[in-house]
């Protein structure tokens, strides 16, 4: 499973428009107003690398008062549960 982080930059007054729109595209899993450079960011979980291309150009980018979008592709999860058995079993 991969997961992609996808922050968005629209134009004034379209934030709320724009992320109902890419809450229902198929795989978006959340999407949060947030502050500073960008205004949304969205969470995308995808089978394989493959589907980005029809994920984000094909279907993300092309909603109308969207401006830029920047993807970050996550490797690996932690939990807070993780992190405690790691530190339990001596690793830094």
């Amino acid at each position: 499973m991969l997961t992609a982080f996808v922050l968005i930059n629209t134009l004034p007054n379209h934030i709320g428009n724009v992320a109902q729109e890419i809450a229902n595209i198929p795989n978006v899993v959340e999407v949060y107003s947030i502050t500073g450079e960008h205004d949304l960011m969205a969470i995308i979980r995808l089978e394989n690398h493959d589907q980005l291309d029809d994920a984000i150009p094909g279907q993300l980018a092309k909603i109308q008062g969207i401006q830029r979008t920047n993807t970050v592709i996550a490797f690996r999860r932690y939990s807070a549960k993780d992190l405690e058995s790691a530190w339990d079993i001596g690793v830094a």
